[in-house]
């Protein structure tokens, strides 16, 4: 028996990897043939996902302090993700960030080192961001802009949210009150309003801009492509012909809810195992009651099976047993 394992993250308790191989362990046996791909949407686990890192470099983290980001090149191409520099657990989580002042001047940094180090392909994996900064922070750092003429660059977004709805989206996690949420906005459009004078983009109507606090809309306006995070991964490692040849696929995250099934992990494994007509199981962290499930998927929640405290307590180890548990 062919089983393809490709969770998500069960983000603050396994790692995609993690899971992939927990599940795994539960599932080894003499008749099985394991096939582990940790995937991704864009947000945190992209730069695993699709190969891990090769290089650090110490650049400018979100609040202003130096951290030392993980990034990939390989063949000229880079994978460069933005948590890595400019995400919300290295400003300290919401307690601990400065929503006004956060930026992804770190994120920019990366992305110029790897077209100095001669990257003529660089994909950004956006997705837990501490900024709502527009992008601005970035593209200052990214500065001369010219010198990305001829660069193919690539946003993977783990969202669609437009340019101008990224404070009211993303505000909260981030640690905003409603004020600096309205304050946030306000900057965002007449930073768009600047985009459009000076480089002749429009990005407020854009799917995806308001990504990673509207870092998804900078990188647009000097000409990124922005596309679906999951879509790049699941192509850039022929996910379609890896499940084809399963008996069984297994996907999961850490939270499953209808944004589940809009560009998402789950939906996406789900959706190419049902044109396969391969059976499909998602093991989750827990679900939203009002989520509608494809009639191919099967779900396992951790928190209805072994309660709160240990399905995030010990979420590998509740892989584990749900792995024992599948094939039974």
């Amino acid at each position: 028996m062919r089983i393809v394992i490709c969770p998500d993250k069960f983000r603050g308790t396994a790692s995609a990897s993690g899971a992939a191989q927990a599940l795994a362990a539960g599932l080894l046996g003499p008749n099985q043939e394991l096939v582990p791909v940790p995937l991704a949407d864009g947000g945190e686990g992209t730069l695993d996902a699709l190969g891990g890192a090769n290089r650090v470099s110490l650049v400018t983290g979100p609040l202003g302090d130096p951290v030392e980001a993980e990034w990939r090149l390989s063949s000229g191409a880079a994978i460069i993700e933005m948590a890595q520099a400019s995400g919300l657990l290295a400003a300290g989580g919401s307690a601990g960030n400065d929503p006004l002042s956060a930026t992804t001047s770190g994120t920019g940094e990366l992305i110029a080192e790897a077209r100095t180090s001669g990257a003529r392909r660089i994909v950004v994996g956006v997705g837990g961001s501490a900024s709502t900064d527009g992008g601005l922070g970035a593209l200052r750092a990214m500065e001369p802009l010219v010198r990305f003429s001829g660069i193919e660059l690539i946003v993977a977004c783990d969202v669609q949210t437009k340019f101008l709805d990224a404070p009211s989206t993303f505000g909260p996690q981030k640690g905003a009150t409603p004020a600096q949420i309205e304050l946030l906005r306000r900057r965002l459009t007449r930073l768009a309003e600047l985009y459009l004078e000076e480089f002749g983009v429009e990005v407020r109507d854009l799917a995806g801009a308001g990504a990673a606090g509207g870092l998804g809309g900078g990188l647009a306006a000097i000409g990124a492509q922005l596309v679906n995070g999951f879509d790049l991964v699941a192509e850039e490692l022929r996910l379609a012909n890896i499940i084809s040849k399963a008996d069984l696929v297994i996907t999961g995250e850490g939270r499953l809810d209808p944004a589940s099934f809009n560009g998402k992990v789950v939906g996406g494994v789900a959706s190419i195992a049902d044109q396969h007509q391969i059976p499909v199981i998602a093991v989750v962290g827990s679900a939203h009651p009002a989520t509608e499930i494809p009639k191919n998927l099967k779900i396992y929640s951790l928190t209805e099976i072994f309660g709160q405290d240990r399905a995030f307590g010990d979420t590998q180890g509740c892989l584990t047993q749900i792995g024992r548990q599948i094939l039974t």
